[in-house]
């Protein structure tokens, strides 16, 4: 039984694009079920709607400050579509504390960093400033605190000496949309433990790569 999935997005659904694609393979243990968006102007919609994927907005500005209604309407059609997993995909409304609990281990997000550096706003000029020489992307489950939660997969990226953070952002956004579908299909097929704060690989597994930056001789 293929896990169901709601994706989440307030923009241009670059990362959720890469999840459809991926969901669309016959052997991925885990399907797309609905996009929704809190947004209705956000460009994600048309994209995920061409690839055959229902969309729901749900506005959140209406709802002003008040988190806990905005969530009881989210949670509401989350239930009417038997969702399982909650992907978010440039999703720009911060939830409660109850509502990421109810989901914890169930709702993941993608930032652009290695964290647990750099979270947060601007973080390819986060980076830059900090003269790091690898950066990337980390797949992570939600927690109430930003950009935290325990760690699914991360990619990296070598930081170039002319990298400005439109280029190093290009770069770490390939791996974003190879990681992300990577990690909902470790979730989905249940090849992920959390470990108290910890994710772990089911079975132990683990990779021996090495990335060095600059390349050592």
């Amino acid at each position: 039984m293929k896990r169901r999935v709601a994706i989440l997005i307030s923009g241009r659904g670059s990362n959720m694009s890469a999840l459809i694609e991926a969901a669309s393979e016959v052997d991925f243990p885990a399907e797309i079920v609905v996009v929704i968006s809190n947004r209705s102007d956000a460009l994600g919609l048309e994209k995920a709607r061409t690839s055959g994927i229902p969309t729901l907005t749900i506005e959140s500005k209406p709802f002003g400050k008040d988190r806990a209604a905005f969530e009881a309407v989210l949670q509401t059609t989350l239930d009417q579509h038997k969702i399982d997993l909650i992907c978010l995909a440039g999703f720009m409304r911060l939830f409660t504390a109850g509502f990421v609990q109810r989901w914890y281990g169930r709702m993941l997000n993608i930032h652009p960093s290695l964290l647990p550096s750099f979270p947060g706003l601007e973080p390819q000029a986060q980076a830059l400033r900090a003269g790091v020489k690898i950066s990337g992307a980390t797949v992570h489950f939600v927690i109430p605190e930003t950009d935290a939660g325990p760690i699914l997969m991360q990619g990296a990226v070598a930081v170039r000496d002319d990298d400005t953070p439109e280029t190093l952002a290009a770069r770490i956004l390939a791996v974003e949309h190879r990681i992300y579908p990577e990690a909902l299909r470790l979730v989905a097929a249940d090849q992920i433990r959390l470990d108290g704060d910890i994710c772990k690989a089911a079975g132990g597994k683990g990779s021996d790569a090495i990335l060095i930056s600059p390349a050592a001789s």
